[in-house]
């Protein structure tokens, strides 16, 4: 059985989540710490809300475990700073204090699960299990496609690294197109995923807008290539590099 796990463990921690835990018990810490390294969680911990602050600016962390009973700034305190900062980990408060009060706070200021101590290891872990599952879902919701980068939730687009400003239906015509990389679709479909329902668009109106985007596109490499009479087809990125 050990032999098993340690076969496996390597090829968990090739995709693995990484995990900070902001605690400044080192004892709690470290078990926590081994806890999730077993399960194949990458683990940083911190004992403080300037150290949580610094970690942050150089790992790509998933997941904040966050105590609140913090020397120097509070756990509350680091998590209101941080949300009003724009971060968007996912946040598991793990506190002593298992108040109504202090829970509906958390949740308020941006956590995501609250957990009170003592805890069993193993609520923890699936606690854990299920934000990952989470933050998966909500990253999903983001297309890349080499320079360009589409937020499905927020209904924006950059190119570059800069804001691609389209009016609304160009914009739902590139969501709708780069939702299905390298499949043909057709001018009807697109007119459909792009008109509202007591609208016909028509197919001059739809190269209209195909070569409207087009042209804010392939200056980057990304190509829409025409596939006579089927459709069109965003090229894979690999392939769409000049």
């Amino acid at each position: 059985m050990q032999g098993s796990r340690a076969t496996l463990l390597p090829v968990l921690r090739s995709n693995a989540m990484r995990v900070l835990i902001v605690e400044d018990d080192p004892l709690l810490a470290s078990g926590l710490s081994d806890t999730l390294r077993r399960e194949g969680y990458i683990v940083d911990a911190v004992p403080s809300a300037e150290r949580a602050d610094a970690a942050l600016k150089v790992s790509d962390i998933a997941l904040v475990i966050l105590d609140i009973g913090l020397p120097g700034m509070d756990g509350f305190g680091w998590l209101k700073k941080m949300r009003a900062g724009g971060g968007e980990q996912s946040v598991l408060v793990l506190t002593a204090r298992d108040a109504l009060a202090d829970r509906v706070h958390g949740l308020r200021l941006g956590a995501d699960d609250y957990l009170a101590k003592p805890f069993a290891p193993e609520e923890l872990l699936a606690r854990v299990a299920a934000l990952a599952r989470r933050g998966r879902a909500i990253r999903s919701r983001r297309i890349e496609h080499g320079p360009l980068v589409i937020d499905l939730d927020a209904k924006r687009a950059m190119l570059s690294g800069k804001p691609l400003d389209l009016p609304q239906r160009e914009h739902t015509l590139l969501e709708f197109l780069f939702s299905n990389i390298e499949a043909i679709v057709s001018k009807e479909r697109i007119s459909s995923a792009i008109a509202s329902w007591d609208e016909e668009l028509s197919s001059n109106a739809v190269e209209v807008h195909i070569s409207r985007l087009r042209a804010k596109l392939e200056p980057a490499g990304i190509r829409i290539r025409t596939v006579r009479g089927l459709g069109y087809l965003v090229e894979a990125w690999k392939d769409a590099k000049p």
